[in-house]
């Protein structure tokens, strides 16, 4: 039997990388060196946003749960890919692009090839999820859910402020996580389409918080395998 293939699915943390417009920016500092010191440790400064992240349900509501009290099983499970490559900037994604397979204790992963675009000024104009899909996804008993994109909603372009969150007030009313700022999310769906086994997991650190980065990992079985 072939040994499992793992493959990084996060964007590095990096001073000045992108961030969320109006969150906090990224610098990880030098605060003591080896030379000075005796260790070498850095000094960070992020939001709970930043880089590939997942939200808990109360980023969007006082009253949802914080990440440290969601059930670890949230960030795990058996993948399956929504390919929403091929659309327009900022186009919606219905309810029709949804894949089979879906179940309680799938990760969903929406794939709208948007990745390739990170650091610049077209990252802002992805396409996203409608209500619709969202309210779908949860009928199908999802409950985590990831995209390569800056968020499952629309980012509206600068000097619009028509700001809607519409899908996360869906999936995270429903208790759901959401990962955003994925990447490498075609290699989980070439594996999926050739048959193989897909695993994702999108562990966040242990905050009673809104947020946290992740480093989100596939793994993918080494041989085809049934749905």
């Amino acid at each position: 039997m072939e040994a499992a293939e793992l493959v990084d699915l996060s964007v590095p943390l990096r001073t000045g990388m992108p961030v969320y417009p109006g969150d906090p920016e990224v610098a990880v500092e030098t605060a003591l060196t080896v030379a000075r010191d005796g260790v070498n440790v850095q000094r960070l400064h992020l939001g709970s946003q930043s880089g590939t992240h997942v939200d808990a349900p109360f980023h969007i509501d006082d009253a949802l749960p914080r990440l440290d009290q969601l059930p670890l099983e949230r960030f795990a499970g058996p993948a399956e890919v929504l390919d929403a490559r091929g659309r327009e900037p900022r186009a919606p994604i219905g309810p029709d692009a949804l894949p089979a397979g879906l179940r309680p204790g799938v990760v969903l992963l929406v794939l709208t090839g948007w990745a390739e675009h990170w650091g610049t000024d077209r990252y802002l104009a992805h396409p996203y999820l409608t209500p619709e899909t969202a309210a779908a996804i949860v009928a199908a008993g999802v409950r985590t859910v990831g995209i390569d994109a800056l968020s499952v909603d629309r980012t509206p372009p600068p000097g619009d402020d028509s700001f809607d969150l519409a899908a996360h007030r869906v999936l995270c009313g429903a208790g759901a996580v959401i990962a955003e700022n994925l990447t490498r999310v075609e290699r989980v769906a070439a594996a999926r389409a050739a048959g193989r086994g897909a695993e994702a997991l999108l562990f966040p650190l242990s905050l009673a918080a809104d947020g946290s980065p992740v480093r989100a990992v596939a793994r993918l079985s080494g041989s085809s395998s049934s749905r």
